[in-house]
């Protein structure tokens, strides 16, 4: 049988970083070495791979639109050439990149998926070499069509994940949906379908920098720190609420967020809770902002309705379009 190829984009992170006196830092060329003189990614059971540097390798925590159109256009124009696709990237930013993808990207048939690790490739007791290996295997082996995160034996919709531990091997959870698959002793298959066998010409939608607030609500958060940051250079706001969607009844409050709506802001509510659904129905705290313009974001992470946001963004889409899809599930993002 013939053997599957995948196409490896390193754009950057600690996986690939090398000791130095001054502490990891990345070094050019340094992760191809590494894997290309590695046994277990040469054995007959894994695919061909070719490996892509970056170049200047991006810190994850520098990453921006900008760079989300990089990968994408580097995986398009690598498309028909192989079989699957991997992302090495840093974790800090990696699910927001991973969302980011996931709308970009119609018509995949091929799986594109995003890892990383928490530890260097060349340390010892480093997860990289369990993270690349189960990512490469999957893209040849089990062809789920989207854009996927793997992370500690877990392969998650791109769009679900976030980043929930900033130094343990679990580093990613998926709060709202469980993983597309499980890598233990066997693969299991639980949320991920494998493509059908059709051949869609993919498209990539541009990605530009949009200008989009985010509010966290606190207790006592006072009208001149919600007016600071809703002003007319915003184009959307995430709002970040308290449980299913609750917020100060304050009238003035109310006021500029409705008066932002007005003027065309999309205003979009997110529960800061890790897990569950915003239901602006079940009180009256969330009733009010449902009353002034303030739309559902559901059960989307952050990084899901901050990436999708530029996505529809960057289309000059109608504001009540917006509005309207931002509450669509276009690729797995929500449960409504």
């Amino acid at each position: 049988m013939k053997r599957k190829r995948i196409y490896i984009a390193y754009t950057g992170g600690t996986i690939g970083m090398k000791k130095s006196s001054r502490g990891y830092i990345p070094a050019e060329g340094f992760l191809t070495e590494t894997v290309v003189n590695n046994a277990e990614f040469n054995r007959d059971e894994m695919p061909l791979f070719d490996i892509h540097e970056y170049c200047p390798l991006i810190d994850s925590s520098d990453m921006s639109p900008a760079h989300w159109q990089l990968i994408a256009d580097d995986i398009k124009s690598k498309y028909q050439e192989y079989d699957g696709f991997v992302v090495l990237h840093g974790t800090d930013t990696m699910a927001y990149t991973a969302s980011a993808l996931s709308f970009m990207f119609e018509n995949l048939t091929k799986p594109v998926i995003v890892t990383g690790s928490q530890i260097p490739l060349s340390q010892l007791r480093s997860d990289g070499q369990v993270n690349l290996l189960n990512a490469m295997y999957l893209a040849a082996n089990y062809p789920i069509a989207e854009v996927s995160l793997f992370f500690n034996n877990q392969l998650f919709r791109g769009n679900r994940a976030t980043k929930a531990h900033a130094d343990g091997f679990n580093a990613f959870a998926s709060p709202n949906l469980e993983p597309l698959a499980l890598s233990g002793i066997s693969i299991q298959l639980i949320k991920g379908q494998l493509s059908p066998y059709v051949e869609n010409e993919l498209q990539v939608t541009p990605i530009t920098p949009q200008p989009i607030g985010v509010l966290y609500l606190y207790p006592g958060i006072s009208r001149d720190v919600v007016k600071s940051l809703v002003n007319d250079n915003i184009k959307a706001l995430v709002l970040l609420s308290f449980g299913v969607g609750n917020a100060p009844q304050d009238p003035e409050f109310l006021s500029v967020l409705s008066e932002a709506s007005k003027r065309g802001m999309v205003i979009v509510n997110l529960t800061q809770c890790l897990k569950g659904h915003v239901n602006m129905g079940g009180y009256a705290t969330g009733n009010a902002l449902l009353n002034i313009g303030v739309i559902s974001g559901y059960d989307m992470t952050l990084e899901a309705c901050l990436t999708k946001l530029h996505y529809l963004f960057s289309q000059k889409l109608e504001i009540e379009t917006i509005r309207h899809l931002m509450q669509d599930d276009l690729r797995g993002e929500l449960s409504r």
